[in-house]
């Protein structure tokens, strides 16, 4: 059960939102190589799931790219968790920026 939910509206075309959440992706892989020790995703269709390890901690979770609002799924470690609701706030800031 993911410990994260976050879902943001756009006003995009379903293409256009996942052409933009694939290229913040690829920028943030880019960026934050340094810290990124390994990132894994898959996409079918609209839908994506992702595994990440960095900073030695691992995160998995999805995406799915809906008509109206993209909705991402988070399970977080342990460790993490106690930053849940400051994680929670980032990606719904960077959501909404990606999707604007």
């Amino acid at each position: 059960m993911p410990d994260l939910i976050v879902s943001v509206s756009h006003r995009l075309s379903q293409d256009e939102a996942l052409r933009r959440i694939q290229a913040a992706v690829a920028q943030a892989k880019t960026q934050y190589s340094n810290k990124i020790n390994d990132l894994q995703k898959s996409w079918n269709g609209y839908f994506g799931a992702f595994q990440i390890s960095a900073l030695n901690q691992q995160v998995s979770g999805t995406v799915a790219v809906n008509p109206s609002d993209m909705t991402v799924q988070i399970t977080l470690p342990f460790l993490l968790s106690v930053f849940k609701s400051k994680i929670e706030f980032g990606l719904r800031d960077v959501l909404t920026k990606i999707l604007a």
